[in-house]
């Protein structure tokens, strides 16, 4: 359920200022949030609700106010021990920690949870989540079930999109991977969610005793999918969406091929995301100059009724598409492997049209030495 109202003990708050800067915070009483500009109790965010503006204040107005009431604390850490040799050197750093610059308190979206919570694996970017969701089809109430949890970024995710009447397997290799990504669910969810069920193991191992036919959707994010096509057509249920992620281009490659010749899979769909965030201000409308380019593809397919052939596009294949050059024989050489995607046709009509202008440039050359 979504959380509304006060901001309470054991949410996580973000904190945003005007030059978009962010800090995530777990809010605890008696904490402080450190900031190069002072420090944000966290007692000034319990209770506002969202959309309301901090202050930050200097440490050492932070220590009088506690010693005021009579709070048995030490001052709040500007990060500097010997912080007045520091400030003479660099009496900006001094400045910032005097406090009176503002944040902007907000319950942190999923996407911004993911991208600043503890992990352990790198993570999925949120452009490849959403493709996968999009993609994948993944909805409310489906059975899904995916290979590798990671730090739980898409888990959170798939937890998210399957709702309460949906279900999540996750099969994880390294336990310690495991464990992360169970904790930052319970942070987000507060507990650990009754519907996912994660379990630690090869995938290979592990699968053997999950349902046959038992779920909807399959994601798979590992290094070789391919190796694991067998087993995840014995559990998806046909018409099944397999999403799989992977980084390179030999990887997708070989799941792509892997995928027409097994015949149980439709023609894959392979796609990836781009993210270009642009600047509005004004007349001065371009895009940033900084943007996320590859970070991975996403191969989509669907599954087929069992002992059913997947249709296939007859497509003419060319010599050079499946050839190995390496092993090209006599009657096979190079210049055959390299002209094979020009017909002889094409190629008698390029050589005409530049013989053509040749004689237009050398005949235009003469008629000007003439003159």
């Amino acid at each position: 359920m979504p959380k509304r109202g006060p901001l309470c003990v054991g949410e996580k708050v973000q904190l945003t200022d005007r030059k978009g800067a962010m800090i995530t915070a777990l809010l605890e009483h008696g904490e402080v949030v450190q900031t190069q500009r002072g420090v944000i109790p966290h007692d000034d965010v319990i209770g506002l609700v969202e959309g309301s503006i901090v202050t930050t204040r200097s440490a050492a107005a932070l220590h009088q106010m506690q010693l005021g009431q009579g709070a048995d604390m030490a001052p709040a850490s500007t990060g500097d021990d010997d912080g007045s040799i520091q400030d003479a050197k660099k009496p900006w750093k001094a400045a910032r920690r005097l406090g009176g610059w503002s944040y902007t308190v907000m319950r942190p979206r999923l996407a911004d949870y993911v991208l600043s919570m503890p992990r352990g694996a790198q993570i999925m970017y949120p452009k490849d989540i959403a493709q996968v969701l999009t993609m994948g089809d993944i909805r409310s109430g489906m059975r899904v079930l995916e290979s590798g949890a990671g730090s739980g970024a898409m888990s959170l995710n798939l937890l998210d999109a399957v709702g309460s009447e949906g279900h999540l397997t996750t099969i994880e290799r390294r336990s310690e991977f495991a464990r992360i990504a169970g904790l930052n669910a319970s942070v987000y969810f507060g507990g650990m969610p009754k519907r996912w069920e994660l379990l630690t193991g090869d995938f290979d191992t592990v699968a053997k005793d999950c349902t046959e036919y038992g779920y909807d959707r399959v994601v798979l994010d590992m290094l070789d999918p391919w190796n694991r096509l067998e087993a995840v057509e014995r559990l998806i249920v046909p018409g099944g969406v397999l999403s799989a992620y992977v980084t390179t281009t030999t990887q997708m490659s070989r799941l792509v091929e892997q995928m027409r010749e097994r015949g149980s899979w439709t023609e894959p769909e392979v796609s990836e995301t781009l993210q270009r965030d642009w600047k509005v201000q004004g007349l001065a409308v371009r895009p940033n100059h900084q943007m996320i380019g590859h970070t991975g593809f996403i191969v989509v397919s669907r599954a087929m009724s069992p002992g059913i052939e997947a249709l296939r596009k007859r497509e003419r294949a060319t010599k050079d598409t499946y050839a190995d050059i390496d092993g090209a024989t006599a009657a096979e050489s190079l210049e055959e492997l390299e002209l094979r995607d020009i017909s002889d046709r094409k190629l008698r009509k390029v050589l005409r049209d530049l013989e053509h202008q040749v004689t237009v440039v050398e005949s235009g050359m003469e008629q000007g030495a003439l003159k």
